[in-house]
C-alpha cells in the first residue's frame, strides 16, 4: 500500500513541476537586448545620403558599453560625430560619401552582461555632390606657351 501512495505523489509532483516550468518565463532570454529597428532600414537602397543613422533596441542602452561604427565604401569611416543616446535609441551623425554599401555595426551589453552584436547594411545609389572648390578650373602651362608662340613667330621675320 505504501508503494501506491508514493507513485501518486510522484506523479502529482512531476505534474506540478511541468506546470511551473511552462508558466514561468525564461528570464535569461528576456535579459538579452536586441535590435528592433533602424533608420535607414536593413537592406534599404537610398538615392540621397542620410544625415544620420538611428538604431532602436529592446532595452535601454548604456553609453559606456555600447559601440556603434558607420563605414562606407572601401571601409571608410563616415561617422561625423559621436553617438547620441536616448533611452533605447542611439543616433550617429554621418557625412555623405560615395555611392556603395554602408555598414552600421553595433555592440551592446545586455542586462545580464552578455554582448549582443550585429550590423545593418544599406546602399547609397548616388554619391554625394562634389564640393565647389574641387571643380574650379586652374590655368594650364600649355595655354600660356601657345599664346606666346605667335608673338615669337612675328618677331622673327623683322
Amino acid at each position: 500500500m505504501g508503494g501506491r501512495g508514493t507513485g501518486v505523489a510522484q506523479r502529482v509532483l512531476a505534474a506540478v513541476g511541468v506546470i511551473i516550468c511552462v508558466l514561468l518565463p525564461a528570464a535569461p532570454v528576456a535579459a538579452h537586448n536586441s535590435l528592433t529597428g533602424s533608420d535607414p532600414r536593413h537592406g534599404a537602397r537610398l538615392a540621397k545620403a542620410p544625415q544620420q543613422v538611428r538604431l532602436t533596441f529592446l532595452s535601454r542602452l548604456d553609453p559606456a558599453t555600447t559601440r556603434v561604427t558607420v563605414t562606407g565604401p572601401d571601409d571608410a569611416d563616415v561617422a561625423a560625430g559621436p553617438p547620441r543616446f536616448s533611452g533605447s535609441r542611439v543616433t550617429v551623425p554621418v557625412r555623405p560619401g560615395a555611392a556603395g554599401v554602408y555598414i552600421v555595426r553595433y555592440e551592446v551589453a545586455s542586462g545580464d552582461g552578455h554582448p549582443v552584436e550585429g550590423e545593418v547594411r544599406f546602399t547609397l545609389t548616388t554619391g554625394a555632390a562634389a564640393t565647389p572648390t574641387a571643380t574650379t578650373p586652374s590655368p594650364t602651362p600649355t595655354a600660356t606657351a601657345s599664346a606666346a608662340a605667335p608673338a615669337a613667330a612675328t618677331a622673327a621675320p623683322a
